[in-house]
C-alpha cells in the first residue's frame, strides 16, 4: 500500500468539533474534505490492489460470485479512498462509515472465501482513519491477530504477512496523526494562554497605572490648590508646594515608565512615608507605624498598594481629620474618621485592588459608614 507522511491528514488536527458538525454530508462536501485532508492522493493508488481479488474471482468461478466481487469491491475501494475526508466529520459519521466498510467485507466472504483476508491492510487502515485512537489500536490488533490465525488455518500465509505489515503501517500512520493532533491542540492551548496573558498584562498595567497616577494626581491637585491659596499670603510656603509638585511629577513619570516595563517597586515603607506627607499636607492627622515587621518582597509590594489606594481614597472622599495605618505580618489596614465612601463613587480602584489581593491569596475588606472607612487586606490563614 505504500507509505505516507503523517502530515497527510494535518487538517484533522486543525478541524474543530464545531467545524466538523457544520460540514454538510454530501458527496461534494465529502470530496472537498478528502482533498483538504490530503489523503485522497494517498488512498487512490492502493485501491488498484482490488484488481487482484477481482481477477482471482473471475478465474476461479466466472459466475454470480465473481459478479458480486466486481460490484462490491469497487464500492469498498471508493469508501476507503474517501475515508480520509470522513475523518474531518463528527464521530457518529466516522463510525457509520467504518461500519459500512466492515459490512461490505463481511458480505464478500461467501464470494471470496479465505481470499477476503487479503483485504486486511485496507481494513487496518480504516481503523486508524475512522475510529477514536483509544478504540482503533485494540480493535486493529484483535482483527490482525484473527486474520493471522485464519491465514494459517486456511493455508494462505501471504494474508498473515499482509496482516502484520498492515498493522505496523496503520499503527505508524495513526500514531503520527495522533501526535500531530496533540501538537496542534498544544499549540492552540498555548495560543489561548498567550491571549489570556496579554489580557492579564493589560489589566495589570491598567490597574497599576490607576494606583500610581491616581495617588500622584491627587497629591498634585492638593498641592496646586494649596500653592494657589498661599501664593499671596505666604510665597515661601507656596514655593515649597511647587517644589513638592515638581518632585511628585518626576516620581509619577518614573512610576509610569517602570510600570510600562513591569519593573515598578512599590513598598509598604515608602508608601507610609509618602502617606504621611500627603495626609499632613491636606491637614489630616496621620498615625503611621514607625517600624514595620519583616515582610517578604511580594507582601511588602502588595501592602504598599493597599496603603496607596487607602490614602488616595481618604484624600479624595473622606473629609477626615485623622487617618491611621496599621501593618502586621499578615495584614494591613488604613482607617479614617471621615464620612465614608459616597454613594455612587467610582470604585474601580478598590475592585482592582481586590483582584490584586485575591490573586496573592488574600482577602480585601472594605468597611465604610458615616463614621469612617476601614480598608483591610488579610493574607493566608487570617484571610
Amino acid at each position: 500500500m505504500g507509505t505516507t507522511d503523517t502530515t497527510t491528514w494535518g487538517a484533522w488536527a486543525r478541524g474543530s468539533e464545531e467545524e466538523a458538525d457544520a460540514r454538510p454530508l454530501t458527496p461534494r462536501a465529502i470530496h472537498r474534505a478528502a482533498v483538504e485532508s490530503g489523503g485522497l492522493a494517498f488512498a487512490i493508488p492502493p485501491v488498484l490492489f482490488i484488481l487482484i481479488p477481482i481477477t482471482i474471482a473471475w478465474i476461479q468461478d466466472p459466475g454470480p460470485a465473481a459478479l458480486v466481487v466486481t460490484l462490491v469491491l469497487p464500492l469498498y475501494a471508493l469508501l476507503f479512498a474517501y475515508a480520509t475526508g470522513i475523518g474531518l466529520y463528527p464521530q457518529r459519521v466516522r463510525l457509520a462509515w467504518f461500519a459500512v466498510c466492515t459490512a461490505l467485507l463481511l458480505l464478500l466472504i461467501p464470494a471470496l472465501g479465505a481470499n477476503v483476508l487479503f483485504m486486511v491492510m485496507f481494513q487496518a487502515m480504516t481503523h486508524v482513519l475512522l475510529l477514536p485512537w483509544r478504540w482503533a489500536v485494540p480493535s486493529m490488533l484483535l482483527m490482525s491477530l484473527t486474520v493471522v490465525v485464519l491465514a494459517f488455518v486456511f493455508a494462505v500465509p501471504i494474508a498473515a504477512g499482509l496482516a502484520v505489515m498492515g498493522t505496523v503501517m496503520a499503527w505508524g500512520i495513526g500514531y503520527g496523526v495522533r501526535q500531530q493532533v496533540l501538537q496542534e491542540q498544544l499549540e492552540a492551548a498555548q495560543h489561548r494562554n498567550a491571549v489570556l496573558a496579554v489580557a492579564a498584562e493589560r489589566e495589570r498595567i491598567g490597574r497599576d497605572l490607576h494606583d500610581l497616577l491616581g495617588h500622584s494626581l491627587t497629591s498634585l491637585t492638593i498641592s496646586a490648590q494649596l500653592a494657589r491659596r498661599l501664593l499671596d499670603s505666604d510665597p515661601e510656603a507656596a514655593r515649597e508646594q511647587l517644589v513638592h509638585i515638581e518632585q511628585t511629577v518626576r516620581q509619577a513619570l518614573s512610576d509610569v515608565r517602570a510600570t510600562a516595563s513591569g519593573m515598578q517597586h512599590v513598598r509598604a515603607a515608602t508608601e507610609i512615608a509618602s502617606a504621611r506627607t500627603v495626609l499632613t499636607t491636606v491637614g489630616i492627622q496621620a498615625e503611621v507605624p514607625t517600624a514595620l515587621p519583616p515582610l517578604h518582597d511580594d507582601l511588602a509590594e502588595l501592602f504598599g498598594y493597599v496603603i496607596r489606594e487607602g490614602v488616595t481614597n481618604i484624600v479624595r472622599h473622606s473629609r477626615a481629620t485623622r487617618a491611621e495605618i496599621t501593618v502586621d505580618p499578615d495584614s494591613v489596614s488604613v482607617e479614617d474618621d471621615g464620612v465614608g465612601i459616597p454613594q455612587g463613587a467610582d470604585r474601580s480602584g478598590l475592585r482592582g485592588l481586590e483582584a490584586r489581593v485575591a490573586l496573592a491569596g488574600g482577602q480585601l475588606e472594605v468597611d465604610s459608614s458615616e463614621t469612617g472607612t476601614r480598608l483591610t487586606a488579610r493574607m493566608g490563614a487570617s484571610a
